[in-house]
């Protein structure tokens, strides 16, 4: 079945809202450092452009987590395929993440990073998905708030196809 992806956020939408959270972190860390902790493989477009806006000192981390094992459902329970190349002790840590839906992994994954002793640990999303949240999930920089849609760009996939788009797309199945 052929799909078609229709617009929901302009790349220009996408770009003033990067440099707005830029900004904001840039003011909420000023006179610091932070360490961004980007979950891949989604979050990388997000956290490329990102740290380009914040004008504080910036270090970078990747990580790659799954819970998903055979399902199509997360089980809850995280698995780290790719750890950090840097401990987090002591730095103030921001994860950045294309999209919060369900909140199950990013919540074993916060509390996991938590018990590595860094200064603190906030939570930054492209996309959030309220509608969809399972667990409660404190995301202190939210890009925009979606409908319960399948979207795709910026890093966002269906099948691994459509991350490059530099819009964000709804992803419609004729």
């Amino acid at each position: 079945m052929p799909e078609r992806v229709e617009v929901l956020l302009s790349e220009e939408e996408v770009d003033r809202r990067i440099k707005q959270i830029g900004e904001q972190i840039s003011r909420d860390y000023a006179g610091r450092q932070v360490h961004l902790v980007c979950v891949l493989k989604g979050g990388s477009f997000f956290m490329c452009e990102l740290a380009k806006r914040i004008t504080v000192p910036v270090s970078l981390d990747f990580m790659s987590v799954s819970s998903y094992g055979g399902d199509t459902r997360s089980s809850g329970v995280v698995r780290i395929v790719k750890d950090l190349d840097e401990t987090i002790k002591g730095k103030d840590v921001i994860v950045v993440e294309d999209i919060v839906d369900s909140g199950r992994t990013l919540s074993c994954l916060l509390e996991m990073l938590k018990d590595r002793g860094p200064q603190s640990v906030r939570l930054c999303t492209l996309l959030d998905k309220p509608d969809r949240r399972e667990v409660d999930v404190r995301v202190d920089y939210i890009g925009f708030q979606i409908p319960d849609e399948f979207v795709v760009g910026y890093g966002l996939d269906y099948d691994q196809k459509y991350r490059n788009l530099p819009y964000i797309g709804v992803v419609k199945f004729d």
